[in-house]
């Protein structure tokens, strides 16, 4: 059988079982953005990691180096900002193809700097080894959250109200424009902007933390139509999207018209949005958007309801029942 019939996530329900039996007591393992461990009193340890290849997951001709620096520590800090914690320290790991030469070295170092001095993340140490091909690139972030503050993707009930804190569909929309060229005006600057420079929501993420009635989140690396998913499997569940609720925003509406694009099916399987997912009772979820409100002052979105685990995954439009075109990202499935 080949990896691409099963695809990413089948791959990880195929292997991860065997090792959640071997947990010790308190720690949660495979499953969530981060691994968390006890640590110190009421205080846990979160841990993440994430590889990024080239050619996979960036285009090293079509982003500088200070922006790819960066981005290899804001897509992990996006994971601790989903758990609802404060990232305290990271590791580099890095695989060097012999045509990188120092200055582009300085100027990664210079990018992921920035960003570890704004979040007051300590780079500790990693690896360095010569790579006969792509640049590889893998950084593990450590962090800190309260126990009964974390979120998981396993709380979502029937009912719960679907958010999202931010727009969707403009990295990948980036990422398109780049594949095809270079940026014609400023909304696809922009754009390019957003796929180049993510910003981890450690703010929103703590924020909505501390929220009870936030029943499970997520950070949206791999498309709505992906993560989602995700929370619908760890919690048994289903999901139904509004289409038309999608935060769309002004450059990629322009964009898609003058390109002729389906901003929505962007907005649902683009990825790489680095915006945070969360289930919210209902109940309380006027309640709580209205606070996000007025905390970040911008809407807290949302686009859609956890449904019974029968109904699996469904989207409308309009009221109707509709179906994408597009997938959320699987790398092997791709592959």
């Amino acid at each position: 059988m080949k990896l691409s019939r099963i695809g990413e996530f089948g791959l990880i329900r195929r292997f991860s079982p065997r090792f959640l039996r071997d947990l010790p007591p308190g720690v949660t393992g495979i499953g969530d953005d981060c691994a968390i461990l006890p640590w110190s009193g009421r205080r846990r340890l979160l841990v993440t990691t994430d590889m990024l290849v080239e050619g996979a997951h960036f285009l090293r001709a079509k982003i500088s180096a200070r922006d790819l620096g960066r981005k290899s520590l804001a897509v992990n800090l996006s994971d601790i900002a989903a758990m609802g914690g404060r990232p305290s320290a990271a590791f580099l790991s890095l695989g060097i193809p012999v045509d990188i030469g120092v200055a582009w070295l300085d100027a990664f170092f210079a990018g992921l700097r920035e960003l570890a001095r704004r979040e007051r993340v300590s780079l500790l140490g990693g690896d360095t080894t010569r790579s006969p091909g792509p640049l590889v690139i893998n950084v593990a972030v450590l962090g800190e959250a309260m126990a009964g503050r974390i979120k998981l993707r396993s709380g979502a009930k029937p009912g719960d109200a679907i958010f999202v804190t931010g727009s969707l569909g403009d990295s990948g929309a980036g990422l398109r424009i780049l594949l095809a060229g270079h940026p014609r005006n400023r909304d696809e600057s922009a754009l390019v902007r957003s796929h180049n420079r993510p910003r981890p929501q450690l703010a929103e993420g703590a924020w909505l933390a501390g929220r009870a009635a936030v029943t499970a989140m997520m950070d949206i690396s791999d498309g709505i139509d992906s993560d989602l998913r995700r929370i619908m499997e760890r919690s048994r569940c289903g999901a139904a999207v509004d289409l038309d609720a999608l935060p769309i925003s002004g450059p990629l509406r322009r964009t898609a018209l003058r390109r002729g694009w389906e901003a929505r099916e962007l907005a649902a399987a683009g990825g790489e949005d680095y915006s945070l997912l969360a289930a919210v009772r209902s109940d309380r979820a006027a309640a709580v958007a209205r606070g996000f409100a007025r905390e970040f002052g911008r809407p807290l979105f949302r686009i859609g309801t956890i449904t019974a685990a029968r109904n699996g995954l469904r989207y409308f439009s309009g009221g109707s029942l509709t179906e994408l075109e597009r997938r959320g990202f699987d790398h092997f499935k791709r592959g």
